[in-house]
């Protein structure tokens, strides 16, 4: 790249940035309005102005329409002024839709929603404006979310007051009121559940939508911060730009200020100097010659940021001896590839008589022999409600589940070192699993046959905004099999039964920056609900003097993997813990450990000497069900309900079937483990409490770890014959290999919730097989 395409570069990107700094001069004030030091700021860009002046100077002098631009952002800083928000009186939007590529707002309003058309099985827009509420778990409509900001704004503790809305979903009727309620009734009062930040402080408010009344106003008494925003993310990424010493070490460093991409970085709670102040760490990568920026770390370069005013509070430099790794064969773009692989032929599934599955009144799921109530959420990802399945014999619809949802995910990184120590995320409750969900790609993440629904969610302001095709449902076909058994002609019966398994998956994907989560819950017509989480994406690596192994003295002390010259994969851990309330044919069940035992015969009883035997024990209370699984000590652990009995008098229920087990092996005095601890366990169960339902807290971010999972089930509440929840934690430890470069190959891991004496026999006896009349013809493709 010539010197003159290099300013133009940096010519574009410093009016970028002069358009943002007005919309992130208005979000500095919205949580928080303290007068910046103007000053002090406006000396800083003088600074950088001289900084390119005297770095181009000795090649060529800097054109003076860059100058020019570099000294009309410093004029506009020395005219900063603290206004009331424009996010707050609403005319935030428009500054939104510069500084948030990842949140399509689109206007004119109504916003839409993506579907699948059936006779083109192309996507096809359907307007969200219209949009009225079905179901008393219905999320909260276009016009509801603009009621909610509309009372927010009127409401005499904001008045004049810069705020932010960190949450706005809706307020769930209570769960009687939803159990009793019938289609076609009248919908429980809707409500909305606020976490909103005012003047340094965290509220949680309820919002009465039919009487236009603050009903409840409360102040977060707890340690911690609500998830963050999508406009704290964003902006807090150009805060250090407004340091000299910042752009100095960058420039140092070799790298332009047009090839920056800098990452929020949660930096979990560490002691006392990170109390009383909402602080966020922010790291920067070099985006030059690719597009994956991930793989060209700053090593050693940690800007400490306060989250309320955007001010630059430390800058930690400590890796200037280490390279920024190379951009060469990191670009995992099928564009950027030289060559490619046809490994197999393009594989789709076809309905010619059409989906088995209907979307009623756009959240509400009917499949074969499920009904389940279907959601996007801004932190949880999806909620799937009031999950039944259709008895075989009696045709009923029973109660299997009445509410499941992703509720934390905890990512510690295996580094004790400076720039590392406190890479310890809680993705759900410090940034929203929900709001990272990217569109899905239609194709390629789900297949021809899916359904797309958005989600509707409320920016800072609370203006609604959507994220587009961010669930997918759609019905699966690998070629498994529901149930089979063939007899030999030996026995005079030929047999060959066998049954094709057909599922149905609900799916969502979030982006937390380099990493992706494939979340599915996959319904099966045999009863079982299988979750499961797909990992891939992009690693978050370390930079390093190293280039090859021969190098290295102490493979320990990379802390991970060599992965290519100067980049190191960090060992780390996932942890997903779900929230899974059981409703067994009704709310009121019990826990009970089916524990494997060892059992010896008696002398000259048998032949055999040993044999195994089920022992079953009732939890009495939430410390019999605090699981740790082990290899050597097998057990079920079955939800049942005792006063429900099949026709041999077995109590019906479902049973928990574990998979995905690493367990958590950091000491559990380490700080973010006492933040973490409900991965203490892989299995807990605790009495329904609508308070309790995101393991790691209300206010994840920064917390102590005092609102916990393990807080609540330490209590030790009686649980039998309750209405309970069970919590099960899906563990991953990811020891990097060369194979995860410069992407990952997804890798998988699930759980199940399978039916245990729930029917009263096979409940897919007497489903079909297949027949060649029923599917298409299809024909092969002339290079076949």
């Amino acid at each position: 790249m010539d010197c003159r395409s290099r300013h133009y570069n940096l010519h574009f990107i410093l009016y970028k940035f002069y358009f943002l700094l007005n919309t992130v001069k208005y979000i500095t004030l919205v949580l928080d309005p303290i007068k910046p030091d103007r000053d002090k700021l406006a000396q800083d860009w003088e600074e950088v102005t001289n900084i390119y002046a005297e770095r181009d100077g000795s090649k060529k002098s800097p054109p003076l329409h860059l100058l020019s631009l570099l000294r009309t952002i410093t004029r506009t800083l020395h005219s900063l002024q603290p206004p009331i928000s424009a996010v707050q009186q609403g005319g935030g939007d428009a500054g939104l839709r510069r500084l948030l590529p990842l949140v399509h707002l689109q206007e004119p309003y109504p916003i839409q929603e993506t579907r699948l058309s059936p006779e083109t099985h192309q996507p096809t827009r359907r307007r969200h404006s219209a949009d009225v509420p079905h179901h008393p778990l219905d999320p909260l409509t276009v016009t509801e979310l603009n009621t909610v900001r509309k009372i927010i704004q009127t409401h005499d503790f904001f008045k004049n007051k810069a705020y932010a809305l960190h949450s706005v979903v809706l307020e769930e009727p209570e769960k009687k009121l939803v159990l009793r309620w019938k289609k076609g009734e009248p919908l429980p009062p809707r409500k909305a559940a606020v976490v909103a930040r005012v003047g340094g402080a965290s509220h949680v408010l309820t919002v009465d939508l039919g009487s236009g009344e603050v009903t409840r106003h409360e102040t977060g008494h707890m340690s911690g911060y609500p998830t963050m925003t999508v406009e704290d993310m964003t902006s807090v990424t150009w805060a250090p730009l407004a340091s000299a010493d910042f752009n100095r070490t960058v420039v140092e460093r070799g790298v332009d200020l047009a090839d920056l991409a800098c990452l929020p970085i949660s930096l979990g709670w560490f002691g006392k100097s990170e109390e009383n102040r909402r602080l966020i760490k922010v790291q920067c990568y070099s985006m030059k010659d690719t597009a994956n920026f991930y793989m060209r770390p700053i090593e050693g370069l940690t800007v400490l940021v306060d989250l309320d005013t955007k001010e630059v509070v430390h800058i930690t430099d400590k890796g200037k001896h280490i390279p920024i790794p190379n951009a060469a064969n990191t670009d995992y773009r099928f564009a950027a590839q030289n060559s490619y692989q046809r490994l197999v032929n393009p594989i789709s599934i076809e309905q010619p008589k059409g989906p088995s599955f209907t979307v009623e009144d756009d959240h509400l799921v009917k499949w074969a022999n499920w009904e389940f109530h279907l959601k996007p959420d801004p932190r949880a990802g999806v909620i799937v409600s009031r999950a039944m399945v259709q008895d075989p014999g009696t045709g009923e619809m029973r109660n299997v589940m009445y509410k499941g949802l992703t509720s934390e995910l905890f990512v510690p990184y295996m580094d004790p070192t400076d720039a590392w120590y406190f890479k310890t995320y809680m993705d759900a409750g410090e940034y929203g699993f929900g709001l990272q969900a990217m569109p899905l790609d239609p194709l390629n993440d789900c297949p021809r046959n899916a359904y797309y629904m958005d989600g509707v969610f409320a920016a800072a302001d609370g203006t609604p905004y959507v994220r587009s095709n961010m669930v997918c449902v759609f019905e699966s076909y690998a070629g498994d099999i529901g149930w089979r058994h063939s007899e030999s002609p030996i026995t005079g019966m030929e047999i060959r039964e066998v049954r094709p398994k057909v599922t149905l998956v609900v799916r969502m994907a979030a982006s937390v920056a380099n990493y992706d989560y494939i979340v599915d819950w996959e319904f099966q017509t045999d009863g079982l609900i299988r979750i499961k989480v797909g990992l891939s994406g992009i690693l978050m690596v370390k930079g390093t003097p190293y280039a090859n192994m021969n190098q290295v003295n102490d493979q320990e002390s990379l802390y991970g993997t060599l992965l290519s010259e100067n980049v190191i994969g960090v060992i780390h851990d996932h942890f997903i813990t779900f929230y899974l309330d059981m409703d067994v044919d009704g709310p009121d069940n019990s826990f009970v450990k089916v524990n494997l035992q060892r059992a010896y015969t008696s002398p000259g009883e048998s032949p055999r000497m040993s044999y195994l035997k089920a022992v079953r024990n009732v939890a009495k209370t939430e410390k019999d069900a605090q699981i740790k699984l082990k290899l050597y000590d097998p057990s079920e652990f079955h939800v049942v309900n005792p006063t429900k009995k099949t026709r041999v008098g077995n109590p019906v229920g479902y049973k928990v079937v574990p998979a995905g087990t690493a367990a958590n092996l950091l000491d559990i005095n380490d700080p973010p483990q006492k933040r973490g601890a409900f991965t203490n366990n892989q299995i807990w169960v605790t009495p329904y409490n609508e308070t309790e339902q995101w393991a790691g807290g209300l206010f994840v971010y920064q917390s102590h770890g005092e609102d916990t999972l393990e807080v609540w089930s330490n209590r030790d509440r009686e649980i039998e014959n309750k209405d309970i929840v069970v919590w099960y934690t899906l563990g991953f430890h990811h020891v990097p290999c060369q194979e995860d470069f410069p992407i990952m190959p997804t890798v998988s891991a699930s759980f199940d919730l399978k039916p245990v004496n729930f029917f009263e026999s096979n409940p897919i006896l007497k489903i079909p097989p297949n027949v060649e009349s029923d599917l298409p013809i299809c024909k092969a493709d002339a290079s076949a």
